[in-house]
């Protein structure tokens, strides 16, 4: 038997993190899944992925 359990993927998540959150922030986080019908983590996901545009966008306009 193979030692992997679960199904295949192409981007594993092997990284497993623990934020603390202030009642504002759980506010904003519910408020996004609410209105998205996203995960949590995919709302995280996506914040995440939006910043390291954002930052992306200015070193190249740097440049």
């Amino acid at each position: 038997m193979s030692p992997k359990i679960g199904r295949p993927t192409k981007d594993p998540k092997g990284h497993r993190e623990s934020f603390r959150f202030s009642d504002s922030d759980m506010e904003k986080l519910e408020y996004c899944i609410k209105q998205t019908g996203m995960s949590k983590v995919d709302v995280v996901r996506k914040g995440i992925d939006k910043v390291y545009n954002e930052i992306r966008a200015t070193d190249t306009l740097d440049k």
